[in-house]
């Protein structure tokens, strides 16, 4: 089991909320808290609480909050010994807005993040890795760079295209399998946003394939996710849970995923386990503080 995740290390500056603000509105905060977060730095976390070999490759500031990510990765039990420091640069940080719901709004400031080179990429030794996961929280010739190295060829590569860059459109040809939700699909793919119609979920998602072989995953949430490739769809149903939080839920099920299929997992059985940790982590607070470790997983499908 190895994984080679590429992606942005934040500190997560957490307010609880009643509600989400409205354009205008200012409300006050029940809690501040501060978390371990970042997208890349979450998908990794919930990979190695898997049990996978873990490598992160991301950047951070020199300062107070990258010496405290650098040690909460270390600690999780990831291989940060290509996690730069960019000393002109602060370390990312994400303001999130949760509310009484579980729902979230999030402004993200990349610092280090966005300092993050193609040449950072090809310094890295990648043969040991199966699985190379990254999202779009780093500077898109980065993440190119790596699906392009000849270990990623040999390996399975995985997008989760989230946020929804324009420009991220320009890897699709360069994965294996790709990870939106109904947000990012709705950017990419046409679709109305929150349809209850599974078909138009379907049709917009094989929009995205540029290539045989290709698959594409739909997270929805509490409706569960939709599987297509060319010729084919599945639907696996979510957990039905009590939501405290979704902050980095779709973290939780990319880098689930990512670990299972590196053990060779079939990619049903591995989404299975994914949106079974996914439904673990929107009972807990914060971001990578939630991601369930593998018993826990095993324990819920275990009891059917």
């Amino acid at each position: 089991m190895s994984v080679c995740v590429l992606g942005s290390i934040n500190l997560d500056i957490v307010a609880s909320v009643e509600h989400l603000p409205c354009p205008g509105e200012t409300i006050s905060a029940r809690s501040l808290a501060h978390f371990p977060g970042g997208k890349g730095a979450n998908q990794a976390v919930a990979s190695a609480r898997m049990g996978a070999d873990t490598l992160m490759i991301g950047a951070v500031g020199a300062d107070d909050p990258g010496e405290k990510m650098r040690a909460y990765l270390a600690e999780s039990g990831i291989d940060i010994s290509v996690v730069l420091t960019k000393p002109d640069q602060p370390t990312g940080q994400a303001f999130i807005n949760v509310s009484a719901s579980g729902e979230n709004a999030i402004v993200v400031v990349p610092g280090a993040n966005a300092a993050l080179g193609v040449d950072d990429i090809s310094c890295v030794d990648l043969a040991p890795y199966q699985v190379f996961l990254a999202q779009l929280e780093s500077p898109v010739k980065s993440i190119e760079a790596l699906f392009k190295s000849e270990s990623a060829k040999r390996g399975t590569t995985i997008l989760n295209a989230a946020p929804a860059l324009a420009e991220g459109a320009d890897l699709f040809s360069l994965v294996d399998i790709l990870i939106v939700n109904e947000t990012e699909l709705a950017t990419y793919g046409g679709l109305i946003e929150s349809t209850d119609d599974q078909d138009a979920v379907i049709n917009a998602a094989q929009k995205l394939l540029t290539g045989d072989g290709q698959t594409v995953v739909v997270t929805l949430g509490a409706k569960g996710v939709v599987v297509a490739d060319k010729n084919s769809s599945e639907h696996v149903e979510s957990l039905s849970v009590e939501v405290l939080d979704t902050t980095g839920a779709g973290d939780c099920f990319c880098g689930v995923l990512s670990a299972a299929l590196s053990e060779g997992q079939g990619l049903i059985d591995a989404i299975k386990l994914a949106v079974t940790a996914a439904g673990i982590s929107v009972g807990r607070a914060g971001a990578a503080t939630s991601m369930p470790q593998r018993n826990e997983i095993e324990a819920i499908l275990a009891d059917g």
